[in-house]
């Protein structure tokens, strides 16, 4: 299961079921679990946890030190869920200790090639990140979010459930759950349809968000009144729950 040619450290930590291609290096206080395949020329540096049934493809970077000039060799660490796809020359950091010192992926998510996830960046599960989409530090990516291909996300930014950016879309605010976003900078563009009929989202449903992103995106009233009108109506329709609590609890402004 292991290379020869790999170089794997004593205090290392592979489950019994773990593959290693040649060439690759894993550091001390990495741990792997059962399932998870890793290519040639991979760098893997702890304190990094990787759990069951990913694959990471060669060249893939994975928990080395952030790139933040503050950084002055804390213990920080990285942990991710199972059955990701890390695939060619991806980057993903540890945390810092200016906030929660980890950065954590969850499950199913897919990072195309040369994605970037940043120090203390929590990333939900079914994320997608198309080719060279990059996050800066402390970013937040809900679950069934996608970032198209270039797509750039600014510090502190939060992403919603199941919104989606365009290629080359450039975000510096947070994108509403739902929302489909694109341009530079980005705008919103309506909400994500296609992708909720995907995710077995009943017409009734995909209607009701219309409704609220109507309101949110209304010219004719104002952020905090748009907020109430959809609070009130959400108390029976669960789909409206997420939208309401991203916007109660967004320290930024929103994409609009």
């Amino acid at each position: 299961m292991i290379d020869a040619r790999a170089v794997i450290d004593p205090a290392a930590e592979l489950d019994e079921g773990v593959r290693v291609g040649p060439f690759s290096i894993i550091g001390a206080g990495v741990r792997i679990a059962s399932g998870t395949e890793i290519g040639p020329h991979v760098v893997i540096r702890g304190e990094t946890r990787i759990g069951h049934d990913n694959r990471i493809f060669q060249f893939a970077s994975i928990g080395e030190d952030p790139q933040d000039k503050k950084y002055n060799g804390e213990a920080t660490r990285l942990e991710i869920g199972d059955r990701n796809q890390i695939r060619e020359f991806v980057t993903l950091h540890r945390g810092t200790v200016q906030d929660g010192g980890v950065t954590r992926i969850g499950d199913d998510n897919l990072f195309m090639a040369y994605t970037h996830v940043a120090h203390d960046c929590q990333i939900g599960s079914h994320v997608i990140m198309a080719n060279a989409a990059s996050l800066g530090g402390h970013v937040r990516v809900d679950d069934w979010a996608i970032l198209g291909g270039f797509s750039i996300v600014h510090q502190f930014c939060r992403i919603g459930a199941h919104s989606f950016a365009a290629m080359g879309s450039v975000i510096s605010k947070g994108v509403p759950p739902y929302v489909m976003v694109a341009g530079h900078p980005a705008r919103a563009r309506g909400i994500n349809s296609e992708g909720l009929r995907r995710r077995q989202f009943g017409s009734e449903q995909i209607s009701r968000i219309k409704k609220a992103y109507r309101k949110l995106y209304s010219k004719d009233l104002l952020v905090r009144d748009a907020i109430s009108e959809i609070e009130a109506e959400c108390a029976d329709c669960a789909e409206l729950q997420p939208l309401v609590q991203f916007l109660r609890a967004s320290e930024r402004s929103f994409v609009r």
